[in-house]
């Protein structure tokens, strides 16, 4: 039974032999490892059969330990498998190793079963876990799954066994072969020998079964010496198993037929095979030396871009002298293998067409390599020449479109872009001039041409054009970069025009703010006059710094007419910020001079209540004004109609001090003062009424 015929079977791993694995017996060990799903007992027996048949009688009959893996499987399975063993191997098996699972079956029914068939099996059972397998078998004989330390790969095997096997098969067949065509040869019968040449080459190649057979050997050997792993050597299940003496016997007598064989070839084939030599030496001569040569001296153009190079590069010659030269290494190959050989006879005209054809090709592939460098070389430039023209129609076309940006923002990214681009063409037009001087030294430092002659060739056209192609960029160059320049200081402009549209929509914005505040904020009169003093200089500089963000904001209107006019361009935002700037100052001059007026009047009415509030005996005449009363009076009331009385501004909207709370309060404290003072002069009329009170 061979391994290849029953291949998917084996690839399952069903069970396996430990390749060096023994028992404390020196038995081998074969594997059952049960999975989850259901084991075909047809294939297991197939397997074991194939097994089996590998050992010799020798290792048989030193027993078998099995080893059933049933940790991922079921106990009736289990049972099936051992059960098997008894009339696959009965006589072989010294002790079969149940591995057991973490979750033991029930143990009435595996300690019952077991005894039911221990006298019929043949053989002993044993349950045990797999740390306690060490019990029976030394770790370093257990594969890794059992917690051993023994390497054990099964398609490295099992493919050492196809690799075996095959040898085997085609070495025995090649024999066979490689003896008739021998056994021909020895005989001097004209005829049989005309017989003979019909199957005169073997079936298969003799030198890769050869190698298969030697490759095979080593690894056994290393395996067997060095361990399969670099690691402590391992001995295998005595040569039986590994079979080395069986491959050493039949790779010497393949060695021995072998030899024979190619001297009857060479001997066969020497006169023919010089014979040949000869006429392909000259064929190959004569092309390069005639066609070859006026080919090259014909094509010497580079052409003026990628699309015209592209037909030199892609011309016959190169693939017509690929031929030629393939030609002159097979022949040479064989001209050296004669020379090795050592017939004195044949030595003299061997070297000699050996030393004329290698002449005449590395004269010709020089010059064939050359020109395929100039034409690599002249595909470089045109490549860069049209990446570098590519690059300057964009920037072109990039500075052609009038700018429009929405923002500095957008500005500042395309000056970005712009400069990036103008970077990548100095980069690519000195990449342009690396490649074109590069190129001129090759044309201008050519080598002679064949026979040590110096063929004139005229590459005029060709200097004058990559000369051209590289003053052509410089000047498309210089011309990006004046109009870049152009372009630039008119961003640059650009981005200040956009800065002081924004700064003056900022300054709106910040005097719309100051009017708010001084809205929402600005609401007290001060408790007495010097407070309200007080009040009325913070308002001052509060108008101030309103002042001083008008001021800056028509600054900057003015700066934007001026960049416009520049730019010959209509600012977007002026004829829109300047009327709300104007607006808001003027609605922020209304409030501010209304606020003004209510701090004057209450510092008019807390100077005047304070005066007669005040104790001033030496002055009793003033105290008595009934004036002064009435005017304080006239302004109390005029400040409180003041308070109720809203902004209005030049559109028609109007807008109170703070809130209705904070004009209460303020109204409150100056009814308060109002009162005092009603209070005082009621006393001045009547002071015996006061004093009655008192």
């Amino acid at each position: 039974m061979e391994a290849s015929v029953i291949l998917p079977i084996l690839k399952k791993k069903l069970a396996f032999l430990s390749v060096g694995g023994k028992d404390r017996r020196s038995g081998l060990i074969l594997t059952i490892p049960l999975c989850l799903e259901q084991t075909n007992m047809d294939e297991l027996s197939v397997t074991l059969d194939y097994l089996l048949s590998i050992p010799s009688e020798k290792c048989k009959a030193r027993g078998f330990t099995v080893i059933v893996d049933g940790r991922k499987s079921q106990w009736n399975v289990v049972k099936t498998v051992v059960l098997m063993l008894q009339n696959v191997v009965p006589a072989e098996v010294s002790l079969v190793c149940v591995v057991k699972p973490d979750e033991f079956w029930d143990k009435k029914v595996t300690h019952f079963c077991f005894w039911k068939e221990k006298d019929r099996l043949g053989f002993e059972v044993i349950l045990v876990s797999a740390n306690k397998l060490t019990r029976y078998i030394e770790p370093c004989q257990l594969t890794e799954d059992f917690g051993g330390s023994l390497s054990y790969d099964h398609m490295d095997w099992l493919n050492k066994r196809l690799v075996f096997e095959k040898f085997t098969k085609e070495s025995t067949s090649l024999l066979d072969e490689l003896a008739l065509i021998n056994n021909g040869s020895d005989k001097g019968n004209q005829e049989k020998e005309r017989s003979v040449d019909l199957n005169f080459l073997p079936s298969v190649d003799p030198e890769t079964v050869l190698q298969t057979g030697h490759e095979l050997l080593s690894e056994l050997q290393q395996r067997r010496f060095n361990g399969s792993d670099g690691g402590v050597s391992w001995s295998p299940m005595d040569d039986e198993l590994l079979a080395q003496p069986q491959v050493m016997k039949l790779l010497d007598s393949l060695r021995e037929q072998y030899t024979r064989y190619q001297e009857v070839c060479r001997q066969r084939s020497k006169r023919t095979q010089l014979e040949e030599i000869q006429q392909k030496v000259m064929q190959v001569v004569n092309w390069l030396e005639g066609p070859g040569s006026e080919q090259l001296r014909a094509q010497w153009g580079i052409g003026d871009s990628i699309r015209a190079s592209q037909p030199y590069t892609e011309h016959e010659i190169e693939s017509q002298h690929s031929e030629w030269f393939a030609v002159y290494v097979e022949l040479n190959q064989q001209i050296a293998a004669l020379l090795n050989a050592g017939d004195e006879e044949d030595l003299v005209e061997l070297k000699s067409l050996q030393q004329q054809l290698s002449d005449v090709c590395y004269r010709q592939a020089s010059q064939l390599e050359f020109r395929q460098n100039l034409l690599q070389a002249a595909l470089e430039f045109h490549g860069v020449a049209q990446d570098l023209s590519q690059q300057l129609d964009g920037l072109l076309g990039m500075l052609c479109v009038d700018v429009a940006p929405a923002d500095g923002a957008s500005i500042q990214q395309t000056l970005k872009l712009l400069e990036e681009k103008l970077k990548s063409v100095d980069v690519g037009l000195q990449g342009l001039r690396e490649k074109g001087q590069g190129l001129l030294d090759q044309i201008s430092n050519q080598a002679s041409w064949a026979y040590g002659k110096d063929v004139t060739i005229e590459n005029k056209e060709n200097v004058d054009h990559i000369q051209g192609v590289m003053e052509d960029m410089q000047l498309r160059k210089q011309r990006c970069e004046d109009m870049v320049d152009v372009r630039r200081l008119k961003m640059l402009q650009m981005v200040q025009l956009f800065k002081c549209e924004e700064d003056a929509a900022q300054a709106v914005e910040w005097l719309s703010e100051l009017l708010d505040a001084l809205l929402k904020t600005h609401i007290r009169l001060g408790d007495d006059a010097q407070e309200t003093k007080v009040l009325l200089e913070k308002h001052r500089k509060f108008v101030d710094v309103a002042q001083s963000t008008y001021d800056y904001g028509r600054q900057l209107l003015q700066a934007t007419v001026v960049l416009c006019q520049s730019l010959r361009c209509t600012s977007r935002s002026s004829g829109d910020t300047l009327p709300r700037l104007n607006r808001v100052w003027k609605q922020f001059t209304i409030a501010s001079e209304e606020r003004v007026h209510r701090l004057e009047m209450a510092i008019a009415f807390h100077s005047n209540t304070e005066k007669i509030l005040q104790d001033c005996p030496e002055e009793p005449e003033a105290i008595n004004d009934e004036e002064q009363f009435d005017e304080i009076e006239a302004v109390g009331k005029s400040l409180l109609d003041r308070l109720t009385v809203p902004v209005v501004y030049p559109d028609g909207t109007e807008q109170y001090f703070g809130s209705p709370s904070d004009m209460a309060s303020t109204a409150e404290h100056i009814r308060d003062r109002m009162k005092l003072v009603s209070l005082k002069r009621q006393q001045l009329r009547h002071p015996e009424m006061m004093t009655t009170e008192s």
